[in-house]
């Protein structure tokens, strides 16, 4: 029976009933409990409706199945989730110049410790950092407004961190992209790991008007005045130039390069066999480009890989006062690396964290 003859019905006249005090049949009780649980149910289903309504813009999918909630009216997030690669480049570059690291939330220590060196030589305002997560993106441009950006996909992070994993292949694998997409905007850029320190300005030492310039990653000493060009291969068939530091024009031969880099990440992808890394990739592409793109290896006093500077004291006391740049590779993990800058007095993030843009990061 409808609601409509529900109030249809004649109205009950208690003087008419000869049992005035006698309760209402059980098929009329029934059918008002009906009526009232399908009045409930339809207004909480209007009421999940319009719940639903409001937060839906709110609510995302990720790949994972698992709903996440963020905020998309803050204005601060919103600002810098729009930021993109063109605006920060834009913004940031000097001179026409820009310096690039690439980072995650669980390198802020060393990106502070690597600002805080180029501060010292005053060539922190062309720095732009590629953040590859949220927390970054946010953290740096809270305390230095303009001067991080992220490029999409974002990555999980928490995957990046172990060296040799398919993680930091992903990570370091964007690395070439990132490079081609800077000297596409027509920039000048100078990419950077950020276990490194500047000792010196390293500006001085990019003579001439090469394509790209880049650092040797062998511990072998060679003579102070060694050649510039790529060095030959080596036992596999490749050189071993580090891939921590680069420095490159906006010219078809270093965008040659870069487009090479990333095809070679393609042919030789990760896996748990060949737990490979973007090094030998660049290597491959500098050994099958150098007969087309003008190279410069810089010169090794100024440029020591990790296994030279940490290893060789001879060499450093012999080389001293020429050290421009110096790379904390050849150990892994983050608390060894930061032992390591701590013997050796360049671990400068904590105690002259006021010198940072960023301030002490905890």
């Amino acid at each position: 029976m409808s609601s409509a003859s529900l109030h249809q019905r004649p109205l009950h006249n208690p003087l008419n009933d000869p049992n005035p005090l006698s309760p209402p049949s059980s098929q009329t009780s029934q059918k008002s409990t009906s009526f009232l649980q399908s009045r409930t149910t339809l207004l909480l289903l209007l009421s999940l409706l319009v719940i639903l309504g409001v937060f839906y813009p709110y609510i995302q999918f990720p790949q994972n199945g698992f709903l996440s909630y963020t905020s998309k009216s803050n204005p601060f997030e919103s600002k810098w989730r729009d930021y993109s690669l063109p605006k920060a480049a834009a913004f940031v570059a000097k001179n026409n110049t820009l310096i690039v690291c690439i980072v995650s939330e669980a390198y802020l220590p060393f990106l502070n410790n690597w600002l805080i060196s180029i501060v010292r030589h005053k060539h922190h305002e062309k720095v732009l950092v590629i953040a590859e997560d949220y927390a970054t993106l946010f953290k740096v441009n809270e305390r230095w407004p303009g001067h991080a950006v992220i490029i999409p996909p974002v990555l999980e992070s928490q995957a990046a961190h172990k060296f040799g994993s398919q993680g930091f292949f992903n990570f370091t694998s964007r690395r070439p992209r990132h490079l081609l997409q800077i000297l596409e905007l027509g920039y000048n850029v100078m990419y950077n790991d950020v276990d490194m320190v500047w000792l010196a300005d390293p500006f001085p030492y990019l003579e001439g008007k090469h394509d790209i310039y880049f650092m040797d990653d062998m511990a072998a000493v060679k003579p102070l005045n060694h050649s510039h060009g790529l060095p030959p291969p080596g036992k596999k068939g490749r050189p071993y130039i580090c891939s921590c530091m680069i420095y490159a024009r906006p010219t078809n031969g270093a965008k040659l390069i870069m487009k090479k880099w990333i095809e070679e990440m393609q042919i030789q992808p990760w896996s748990r066999a060949k737990k490979s890394n973007d090094q030998p990739a660049f290597n491959w592409a500098l050994n099958k480009t150098v007969e087309q793109v003008d190279m410069y290896l810089l010169p090794q006093s100024g440029f020591p890989t990790g296994g030279l500077y940490f290893r060789n004291k001879t060499w450093v006391k012999e080389t001293k006062g020429m050290h421009v740049i110096i790379h904390n590779n050849y150990v892994v993990g983050f608390e060894k690396k930061i032992k390591r800058f701590h013997d050796y007095g360049l671990w400068l993030a904590d105690d002259f964290s006021s010198e940072s843009p960023l301030g002490r990061l905890d």
